[in-house]
This record gives structure tokens, C-alpha cells and sequence, in this order.
């Protein structure tokens, strides 16, 4: 069983991630921004199935062989690390993209349509891979117990907060059209300083000592 303090730091940690904007968090903006509320809230719940593709994956994939191999734990933490920052200066680049949400006119989709959207964006989303992957582990006690017991506590922590964040950003989202299309510059706004706190969670997973 993961410790108490691990897994509030773990909570502190993952919710400083997922409040990010970032591929999640855009596509629930789009779907609110382009027919409102409900379809935002749909393509959530899609995500957060999505999501727990990458925590299964951690979970049976990387629990023996971290157990077993300080050396690759290192490893997948700094590579993890650099990514975190370059998904960051990515975000920075490219906020202007968070304005594209405010041009879609179709028609709303099905809500099966909508759901199996919103599984493909949560379980390709890099940002949540690389967290998961790189940062996960860092929280797990292998004295504690089994590994991919941990790490599927962890991720269902992480899930939750990503499904209360991501409902957050939908339903603000679908309540405030009018707002963003009054000055797309906002998201813009939203979109660079998130880069910023992507690199410098980055920076501290680099420079964090092992726990």
C-alpha cells in the first residue's frame, strides 16, 4: 500500500500536471467552446477511460523492472524530466492553437462518436504518458508493497483529479463562450504560462532526489 505522505505528495504533484492546459484540457475547451457543456462533458468522461490506458501500461509494463533496476528508474526519470520540459516550450510555441477551438461550427457529434474521440485524446496524450511513465514511479515505496499495486493506486488518484479538473475546464468552458470569443487572446494567455509550469515541474523531477 502506498504511504499516506507518498500519495499526498503524489496528489499535490499530479494535480499541479493535470490543471495544465494541454491535450486533454483542449479538446474539452473545443467540444465546449463548439456545442456546449454537454458534449464537453462527454468527451471528459472518454478522456478519463482513455487515460487509464497509459496507468495500466506503467502499471503492468514497468513495475518488475523498476523494482529491480535503480540504474533504469534514473534513466526513465530524466528522460521523462526532459520531455516535461519540451512538451512545455512546446506549449509556449504553439498556444496560439488553443484559439482554433473557437472556429468549429459542425454539427454535434454522437455521443458514442464523442466518447471514442475522447479515449483516442486521453490515451495518446504525451503529457500524461511521460507523467505517468517518469513520474509516477518517483511517489511508489517498494518496501511497501507490490509495485503495480501502488502505481494503480497512484493512477486512480491521478484520474480523479483529472476528471474533476477537466469537468472544471469543460464546464467553465461551455458557461463562458462568449468570453473566450470576445478575446481568443486569453488562451493564448492560459496556453503559455501552462508551458511554463510544465517545464518547471520538469526541472524539479530532474533535480528531485529519489523518494
Amino acid at each position: 500500500m502506498v504511504p499516506l505522505s507518498h500519495a499526498a505528495a503524489f496528489a499535490v504533484a499530479a494535480l499541479v500536471i493535470i490543471v495544465i492546459p494541454g491535450p486533454n484540457v483542449l479538446f474539452a475547451i473545443g467540444r465546449a467552446l463548439a456545442h456546449g457543456r454537454r458534449a464537453a462533458v462527454v468527451s471528459v468522461l472518454g478522456s478519463m477511460a482513455g487515460t487509464a490506458v497509459p496507468v495500466i501500461g506503467v502499471a503492468v509494463g514497468l513495475g518488475a523492472i523498476l523494482a529491480a533496476s535503480a540504474i533504469l528508474m534514473t534513466i526513465v526519470k530524466i528522460v521523462g524530466a526532459g520531455y516535461l520540459i519540451y512538451l512545455g516550450a512546446m506549449a509556449i510555441r504553439d498556444r496560439k492553437k488553443l484559439t482554433l477551438a473557437l472556429r468549429s461550427a459542425d454539427a454535434e457529434p454522437s455521443t458514442g462518436r464523442m466518447v471514442r474521440q475522447g479515449f483516442v485524446v486521453g490515451a495518446t496524450n504525451p503529457k500524461t504518458i511521460v507523467f505517468f511513465a517518469a513520474v509516477l514511479p518517483q511517489f511508489a515505496v517498494p518496501e511497501a508493497g507490490a509495485l503495480p499495486a501502488q502505481f494503480l493506486t497512484l493512477g486512480a488518484i491521478a484520474i480523479t483529479i483529472q476528471l474533476v479538473s477537466d469537468t472544471a475546464w469543460a464546464m467553465a468552458a461551455g458557461t463562458a463562450r462568449s468570453w473566450f470569443a470576445r478575446s481568443p487572446r486569453r488562451l493564448e494567455a492560459i496556453g503559455g504560462t501552462g508551458g511554463l509550469m510544465i517545464m518547471g515541474v520538469g526541472a524539479s523531477v530532474a533535480f528531485s532526489g529519489s523518494n
